[in-house]
């Protein structure tokens, strides 16, 4: 029910990821606006209440008892489902995952990982991109393992490259947290399970490189260079169509070089990468972009499933819950 295009654009991705991938999907919501939006044979699990994109997250999860994605998160925990997917507030899914499938035991915080496009590369994976405004120089370690279980999980690293994001690649450089967690992460004992090796400081322009596989912040900073990637993004998308169709002659060469320009354009787009996933609960948990199409809700639907079948959670219980 969450999400700028809901039901109807979560319901058609969800029909796709089970026609298409044969992914079976239980739609979580109001049974008469979920019928209206054609689910065809797709299970229905009723909840009368949904959290809007503008509510307070810990109010709303407390008060509507029977909202959506309070009972995605239940399902998960009862074993009714194996993950839950959400395109709605992003706040109420953690809250909503936390108190209903519980955090991994000896996680201090739970942190939401985000892939980072870089065109003719594997992403970046940026965490923490908003769950947690403050952190402790050990949050910033258990991120490190968890980001670094999660690519080795999604794209296969063998042996994740991890940067701590500041302000300069010396190890002086950066605040008083930053320094901390740089001390910490280069005495390397952290990386044990997960084989990953720490490459020092990065800055803000390494994240969209081939350099780098795993970078890890704070959650204030993480979603503020998040938010200004997309926008650049966006700005960059926007006016280059609108040089290349300025005139006859431009549009003319445009529709020669689109079929070359396509794959950088899949490559930016976020519906491509399906979501971000909330890294140290108990349970997989993707969050999806507010404004997600059905193709992000399919691509969703798929991390989630390939990150069950990866056992991504119980590798996070053994190495960071031990």
């Amino acid at each position: 029910m969450g999400g700028d295009k809901a039901p109807g654009e979560i319901v058609a991705g969800a029909r796709r990821a089970s026609e298409e991938g044969g992914i079976p999907v239980v739609l979580v919501g109001r049974p008469d606006a979920i019928a209206a939006a054609e689910p065809g044979q797709l299970a229905t699990l009723a909840a009368s209440e949904v959290i809007e994109m503008h509510d307070d997250p810990g109010a709303s999860v407390r008060r509507k008892k029977d909202a959506s994605v309070l009972r995605a998160a239940e399902a998960v925990r009862d074993g009714a489902a194996s993950a839950m997917v959400s395109a709605g507030n992003t706040g109420a899914a953690m809250a909503s995952a936390l108190l209903r499938m519980g955090r991994i035991k000896g996680v201090h915080r739970p942190a939401i990982a985000t892939p980072i496009p870089v065109p003719g590369s594997l992403p970046t994976v940026l965490l923490d991109a908003g769950a947690n405004a403050e952190c402790q120089p050990s949050n910033l370690v258990q991120f490190a393992q968890m980001g670094s279980l999660y690519a080795k999980a999604r794209y296969g690293l063998e042996a994740p490259r991890v940067g701590l994001l500041s302000v300069g690649e010396e190890a002086s450089k950066g605040t008083g947290l930053v320094k901390e967690a740089h001390a910490l992460l280069a005495s390397g004992a952290w990386s044990q399970a997960s084989g990953a090796t720490f490459v020092g400081n990065v800055e803000g322009r390494d994240v969209m490189t081939a350099d780098i596989d795993v970078v890890v912040t704070d959650g204030f900073t993480g979603n503020v260079v998040l938010k200004t990637l997309e926008g650049g993004m966006r700005f960059v998308e926007r006016a280059l169509l609108e040089a290349m169709t300025a005139t006859e002659e431009l549009r003319a060469a445009f529709e020669v070089l689109w079929p070359a320009v396509l794959p950088l354009v899949t490559d930016l787009d976020p519906d491509s990468y399906g979501g971000a996933m909330l890294l140290g609960v108990e349970g997989v948990c993707i969050i999806s972009h507010g404004s997600s199409s059905a193709n992000a809700v399919v691509n969703a639907v798929g991390v989630a499933r390939e990150m069950v079948a990866a056992d991504l959670v119980g590798a996070l219980r053994q190495a960071v819950g031990s």
